[in-house]
């Protein structure tokens, strides 16, 4: 991977793709590459939806290769919803594919000057932009369907939805699974809508002809990868866990823990937790397509294979398996506890193109408005439904919980930087508060995971209930976060290589071996901490301050049952969360 496609969507007469060489920006992958790009070339006051923003399409590091679990790509922008930087990350084949063509990064830069809408086909032998406008408002199923009858079925699809075209704030990008299906999606901060203001509806990937990226030191690449593989299938979550239940195995262990946000934020348990807890779910999925349906990875190379396949009480497919986050953001927090109610949203949401944590935390706050009674999972999905229209209720609803507070007048709205928190309330689960709170990405759960220890006792353990800790967690948890982001591996190898040195090792020999390059666990402290300065300072400059690195301020005064414990970590402490 040692070019980058620029594709300047303002040139004359049309849209001009131009590879160039990878120059200062060699060396770096996914997020660390996303990151590098916008913060370099993005004027950090410029309007999101202008051309001046750029979209960045980064596989990681060791995408392509034979690596374990390296097809993690990353997609950055200055966010449409938070206004600050953005890493969204996604899983998928498009990374292998693209980082196989040879490509370290998609740029798309400018926008048209008319209203025509684009699709771009990627190949060994080159770039093709067309102008399309039969494409305009195809949700992201019968848009792949449309090319896969153009391109036959060895491609992968980056698109999205009607609501990228519309700039929705919610607006994801959509990336093609094994089974050439939009499922896997960039779903945070609004990335779909800087994707619907470059006119580009749908990028079209084909590696065919191209061959696995080779590493530099083949023998050595070899051992340590079987290492690396011996030691996620050795370790009890990313062993038994995840591949038995997928993510939605937090369910019921969240709810337990008395950290699972339901009605809006308001209770840390859900009674009906049980009925779409990740041991059902498996369960309903294995009955109605049969054994291992609950069983798959959501790109080549994966092993942990923590995804599946949900289908209707006819045994037709509906959509992919819901993840933990979706199944609780459309479930416990609109209390909703009907998994096929659930799995029409998630599939509503891949097709119209949106973050599912969002729209969960959005018809939350739409409920506690009183648009909807909390549980009717019937007008949960009406309204999702008029975001696919583009009613203008739709379009206050597509523009995420923030705006939709405003808009009915809700005080109680769980947003950090505009963007809305994952399925965990920072009151049962502190460290996460502070991720939520300090991340530049704004309110993210992966940013750095603290449920790492303060609830499942992995890497340690720390009490999620007290402020003690919480600042040195999640520190180092969003240094070593960015890092991985920027490998194309998948975030949930964390936990075997918290928990297992020799795992870790294996990590850096794999990298090592593949790069030519060896590496030490400090050199990935430092590669972390540069990309995290570097997100920062893009913030920095387009304004952010300390002001901006809390939590809303019911979560320190309103107590979570059934601990009733308030978020006790000081604002003094959250500002020395990056003062290393």
């Amino acid at each position: 991977m040692d070019k980058i496609l620029r594709i300047d969507m303002s040139a004359d007469p049309g849209p001009k793709a131009t590879e160039v060489p990878i120059g200062e920006y060699a060396g770096l992958g996914g997020r660390a590459l996303t990151s590098s790009i916008v913060a370099k070339e993005v004027p950090p006051l410029c309007h999101p939806l202008s051309g001046e923003n750029k979209l960045v399409i980064a596989p990681g590091l060791l995408s392509g290769s034979a690596a374990a679990m390296s097809g993690r790509i990353s997609v950055g922008c200055k966010s449409p919803l938070t206004g600050g930087i953005k890493e969204a990350n996604s899983g998928g084949q498009p990374s292998q594919v693209l980082a196989r063509l040879g490509y370290a990064a998609i740029i798309l830069e400018g926008k048209p000057k008319n209203d025509s809408l684009y699709r771009v086909f990627i190949n060994r032998q080159g770039v093709q932009i067309a102008a399309d406008d039969s494409l305009k408002m195809l949700g992201n199923y019968d848009l792949v369907e449309k090319m896969k009858a153009s391109y036959g079925d060895k491609i992968a699809c980056i698109s999205i939805g009607p609501a990228g075209e519309m700039k929705l704030a919610a607006a994801s990008i959509a990336f093609s699974d094994t089974e050439l299906r939009p499922t896997r999606h960039a779903g945070r901060g609004g990335v779909g809508a800087v994707m619907g203001a470059k006119g580009v509806k749908v990028i079209v990937l084909d590696d065919s002809g191209t061959q696995t990226r080779s590493p530099a030191d083949v023998e050595k690449f070899k051992a340590a990868n079987k290492a690396f593989v011996a030691g996620l299938r050795q370790h009890a979550v990313t062993g038994q866990g995840l591949p038995a239940y997928g993510t939605n195995v937090l369910t019921n262990i969240v709810n337990e823990a008395g950290a699972l946000p339901t009605h809006n934020f308001t209770w840390g348990r859900f009674d009906g937790a049980s009925k779409v807890s990740g041991e059902t779910q498996a369960e309903t999925e294995n009955t109605r397509g049969g054994e291992g349906s609950a069983t798959r990875g959501c790109h080549r190379g994966c092993v942990i294979r923590c995804s599946g396949t949900y289908y209707d009480k006819d045994g037709n497919y509906v959509t992919k398996q819901p993840e933990y986050e979706t199944v609780w953001a459309h479930g416990p927090n609109c209390g909703i506890d009907d998994l096929d109610a659930i799995a029409t949203l998630d599939r509503l949401d891949d097709d119209f193109g949106l973050d599912t944590i969002e729209m969960g935390a959005t018809i939350g706050v739409a409920m506690e408005a009183g648009l909807a009674k909390f549980g009717d999972a019937q007008a949960a999905i009406d309204l999702l439904k008029e975001v696919g229209k583009g009613t203008p209720l739709g379009r206050i609803l597509g523009n995420g919980a923030a705006v939709t507070g405003r808009v009915f007048g809700v005080e109680r709205v769980p947003v950090v930087k505009g963007q809305s928190m994952p399925a965990y309330d920072p009151r049962g689960v502190q460290g996460q508060g502070v991720t939520y709170a300090t991340s530049p990405m704004g309110a993210d759960h992966t940013a750095g995971y603290a449920v790492t220890a303060n609830i499942l006792g992995v890497g340690g353990s720390v009490d999620p209930l007290k402020p003690e800790g919480q600042i040195e967690l999640s520190r180092n948890l969003q240094i070593a976060t960015a890092a991985i982001d920027s490998t194309g591996m998948c975030l949930f190898i964390a936990f075997a290589i918290l928990d297992q040195a020799e795992t870790f090792q294996a990590l850096l020999d794999l990298l090592g071996a593949f790069t030519g390059s060896p590496l030490s666990a400090d050199d990935v402290n430092a590669l972390g901490k540069a990309i995290l300065e570097k997100e920062r300072d893009f913030n920095a400059r387009a304004g952010f301050t300390a002001k901006d690195d809390r939590l809303p301020a019911y979560f320190k005064k309103e107590a979570l049952p059934p601990h009733n414990v308030t978020f006790a970590v000081s604002d003094e402490d959250l500002d020395q969360v990056f003062n290393w």
